[in-house]
């Protein structure tokens, strides 16, 4: 060393610095790689990700391989500087030369190329791969040595390196995601994605239309009601039965009435012939599993029974499609919701009208965790069949009953006070 010239000397001490901050910058890169990211460029042939992807299969030896790069470099760099130091300054520089350093080593070869590295990881890691996978060879035996101790030491808590479980992505975490990247599609796309990842928490309850709205043909009516009830249905299929929802014998597809009714044949008689088995669907059934049931049973519609038996309503395939893809109508949302919007945060709404769908249509969060609809969470909260006038809160919301029966709230209207509020403070 005596014989290097100071000059040298700083030189050597410059690149050994450089390539501490190589070393720390890209321990940081590589290891806050996306690793979807990661994959999706694998996958499309970049040679740069799928050294990477090999040497994060083991961490351990990618640790250990850095971490012992970088401090053969520091002790290096320490060296090179004391020597300088006791050049330029005498014994002194003993004292110097370690404060110095430090405050080298910690700008230059730590918080600069690591910040840099976490706000760019892909741009620092990818070419880091190449040398990594150079070097691992020759200093493999070393790495090993180091890994041996260090693994035995994880060992004894239960962590064993050597069997990385690959992390999955929750459906929380995935959700947030897609809000993250909200800004990179288009809100449509956006929100279908997430309508999907909803689906598994939503049952067939949620949407159904209720027993009490469920309108089908019952056979015991005279011959003219039923057949106004075939010209007058909403829907395609609808389920037929006898006196009650609960004695259903089948569903009718009205598109094949028209062609009695146009051949003049269609009476009571050959009617019945065209009805076919109904489709029942277990309460408590999860959306994604009955989109699924719906397409290996090739049906469009079910009716939703209770443990015993009994018909709660009615579910179809375009509900289920409606959760993904929002309203197939053109119409205004919250009148087909039975929403009446009557300022900024005042609504009224009818008593059937679904929690869920009222959340979503209005950005409220009314809880959806018990009744369904908004006449049973009145009635949750009340315990008793209120009359008009009775006002309740619910959250931060304030509920004036405008219209009941003996049995059920028909409207009510529904306030956000917080919205009030802040809309009261703009006008002040």
């Amino acid at each position: 060393m005596n014989d290097l010239s100071t000059a040298l000397l700083f030189s050597t001490l410059v690149i050994l610095i450089l390539l501490s901050g190589f070393f720390s910058g890209s321990e940081t890169a590589l290891m806050t790689l996306n690793r979807y990211r990661l994959k999706s460029h694998a996958d499309k042939g970049h040679r740069g990700a799928k050294l990477a992807i090999k040497l994060l299969s083991r961490p351990d030896r990618l640790l250990g391989l850095i971490l012992l790069g970088n401090n053969i470099v520091n002790i290096f760099a320490a060296t090179i500087a004391t020597i300088i130091a006791l050049r330029l300054y005498g014994e002194i520089g003993l004292v110097v030369a370690p404060i110095a350093l430090a405050f080298v080593i910690l700008i230059f070869a730590e918080v600069t190329p690591k910040t840099l590295a976490a706000l760019k990881p892909e741009k620092l890691a990818f070419p880091s791969a190449y040398v990594y996978t150079a070097i691992a060879i020759p200093l493999y035996p070393f790495v090993w040595l180091v890994n041996i101790f260090s693994n035995a030491l994880l060992r004894t808590i239960g962590i064993h390196p050597d069997k990385v479980i690959r992390q999955e992505l929750s459906a929380d975490e995935l959700r947030a995601v897609v809000i993250e990247a909200e800004h990179f599609m288009p809100a449509a796309h956006s929100d279908m994605l997430l309508g999907i990842l909803d689906l598994e928490r939503v049952s067939v309850e949620d949407i159904m239309v209720p027993r009490n709205e469920v309108t089908g043909i019952d056979l015991n009516d005279d011959w003219n009601d039923i057949f106004h009830q075939i010209t007058h249905s909403q829907r395609t299929r609808v389920p037929v039965f006898h006196d009650s929802i609960d004695n259903t014998v089948g569903v009718l597809h009205l598109r094949q009435v028209l062609n009695l009714f146009a051949r003049d044949e269609l009476n009571l008689k050959s009617l019945k012939g065209l009805i076919v088995s109904a489709y029942f669907i277990p309460a408590g059934t999860p959306l994604t599993r009955q989109l699924l049931n719906f397409k290996d049973n090739r049906q469009r519609s079910g009716l939703v029974v209770d443990e015993y038996g009994s018909i709660q309503g009615l579910v179809t395939l375009e509900d289920i499609l409606e959760e993904i893809v929002g309203q197939f109508t053109t119409d205004s949302p919250t009148r087909n919701l039975g929403i009446h919007q009557q300022d900024n945060s005042t609504y009224l709404i009818d008593g059937n009208t679904h929690i869920r769908d009222i959340n979503r249509t209005l950005g409220w969060s009314l809880p959806s965790d018990g009744p369904k609809t908004l006449n049973g969470l009145i009635l949750e909260h009340m315990e008793i069949i209120p009359q008009a006038g009775t006002s309740l809160m619910v959250g931060n919301y304030t509920i004036e009953i405008l219209r009941s029966t003996n049995n059920a709230v028909q409207t009510a209207k529904l306030t956000d006070t917080v919205a009030t509020k802040i809309e009261k403070n703009k006008n002040e």
